[in-house]
């Protein structure tokens, strides 16, 4: 009894030394980035400089979109060629721009992970050089916080800290958030240029590590005017599908961007979109959309990342008007259900006669990924209201003249969105609501919306595959 005693008294005073000698503070038991951190401060310097603690066998994570951090990610890659690293890992969503570490010169010293490709990244992965992850855009931050993924460095994009310390994640909030707090280090280019924005994307300076001072402008995307074709798709979905008061979720690409041209006199519609690209500016300005038939985040723009020309990225500058928010709260089905009249546009890469839509590949070639697609088209279907909407759109040929409506998926081609998922699918051809609809009638609907230089041989493969009759 004694000695229990004299253990505990013991523990008790080294407790004591310890409480006296290492204070806990808020960084020790917690990462929150809104949290300042009492007499911390960035190291400021150059590009290079801060990829000082980089190391062999380091995971590394990066922002991306419009922010992805390109200088930073030049000095990364020239770092680790003068270091002679090895088996550093690279993980990101959709990154723009160059990649200098994806090159074939650096196989054995990067190696990508992308959560979602871009036009970056599919020469390395389709060379083996490279790795993409299948998953839903809500799930990509629990890559995180299961410590499935564990980055050493995060490597980021931040608006200037303001009066209070404050810097803004700006454009692309995303799995971001998520991101920062699982790593160990933290290099951010503050720039000047990189639009201040509302919402979760808050990280004081003390949480900085490496900071390096740059003025340019964002990558940025679009601004072409749609095509004739992608002007009637977007023609058909505003006058058939989408209501006054519906709120809206677009997903990447000229047919989302064509339907927004098309929506000039629709009244409060909302935003609540994992992403929005500058068509949206427009229809603020003309008093278009509202956002204040919306159920929850009334009278704001929700996005997790975007973008677009110069024009986007000054309308969100320091407006509270849009809120940029994590991309598990945006994209998850249980807050889109809640939203009037949802509207999920989607575009795809092809759709076979059953309804069936491979978004992510080209036969047995990654092009991109999962993205947000399921979330909405989910989130939209099962609409608290009932007046979810969940749309499919595409061009009925390639460029190529090749329909895009197929017999069958090209092989080894990727499910991303099940035929049970599907609603409405659009081509400029037509509307074809699958919904309820059996096999052939699918198949009747989707012929019938299908280029007509190539409605023969499909209603032929039709009756090979599901004995459906040719259309009278």
């Amino acid at each position: 009894m004694a000695s229990a005693i004299k253990q505990i008294n013991k523990f008790s005073s080294v407790l004591s030394t310890l409480k006296k000698t290492a204070p806990r503070t808020y960084y020790t038991y917690v990462r929150e980035p809104a949290q300042p951190i009492k007499g911390k401060a960035p190291k400021w310097t150059t590009a290079k400089e801060a990829m000082v603690d980089l190391k062999s066998g380091n995971t590394v994570f990066i922002q991306g979109a419009a922010a992805t951090p390109l200088p930073l990610l030049d000095a990364m890659t020239e770092f680790g060629k003068e270091n002679k690293l090895q088996n550093v890992t690279v993980c990101h969503m959709h990154t723009e721009g160059n990649a200098g570490y994806h090159d074939a010169a650096c196989e054995g010293m990067f190696r990508s992970l992308s959560f979602f490709m871009g036009g970056n990244c599919r020469k390395p992965v389709a060379e083996g050089r490279g790795d993409a992850v299948p998953i839903f855009l809500s799930e990509i931050p629990q890559l995180f916080y299961k410590k499935i993924v564990k980055p050493d460095i995060a490597i980021i994009q931040v608006s200037p800290p303001d009066e209070h310390g404050y810097c803004s994640l700006g454009t692309s909030v995303d799995c971001v958030r998520a991101g920062i707090i699982h790593s160990d280090i933290i290099i951010a280019l503050v720039n000047k240029q990189m639009p201040r924005t509302f919402g979760d994307g808050i990280i004081h300076i003390s949480h900085i590590d490496y900071a390096v001072k740059i003025d340019q402008p964002l990558a940025s995307h679009g601004g072409k005017p749609p095509s004739a074709v992608e002007s009637k798709i977007g023609q058909l979905i505003a006058d058939n599908l989408v209501e006054d008061g519906a709120t809206l979720q677009m997903g990447i690409g000229n047919i989302p961007d064509a339907v927004l041209t098309a929506l000039k006199n629709h009244k409060d519609l909302g935003i609540h979109s994992e992403m929005f690209a500058d068509g949206v500016v427009d229809l603020v300005e003309n008093g278009c959309i509202t956002n204040n038939k919306k159920s929850i985040h009334q009278g704001r723009i929700v996005g997790s990342f975007l973008i677009g020309t110069q024009k986007l990225y000054d309308f969100v500058d320091n407006n509270p008007f849009i809120e940029m928010l994590r991309v598990d709260y945006v994209n998850s089905t249980r807050i889109i259900a809640q939203q009037p009249k949802m509207t999920a546009i989607n575009s795809c890469i092809e759709v076979d006669i059953t309804g069936q839509v491979n978004s992510d590949s080209i036969g047995t070639r990654m092009y991109s990924g999962f993205g947000g697609q399921v979330d909405f088209i989910r989130g939209a279907a099962e609409g608290l209201d009932g007046k979810g909407k969940p749309i499919i759109a595409l061009p009925s040929v390639t460029k190529k003249n090749e329909s895009k409506i197929t017999p069958i998926l090209k092989p080894g081609a990727g499910v991303v969105t099940s035929r049970a998922h599907v609603h409405y699918v659009v081509t400029e051809h037509g509307v074809a609501d699958l919904f309820g609809k059996s096999l052939r009638q699918r198949a009747h609907a989707l012929i019938n919306i299908a280029h007509p230089d190539h409605r023969a041989a499909l209603e032929k493969a039709a009756f090979d595959r599901l004995k459906v009759m040719p259309s009278a």
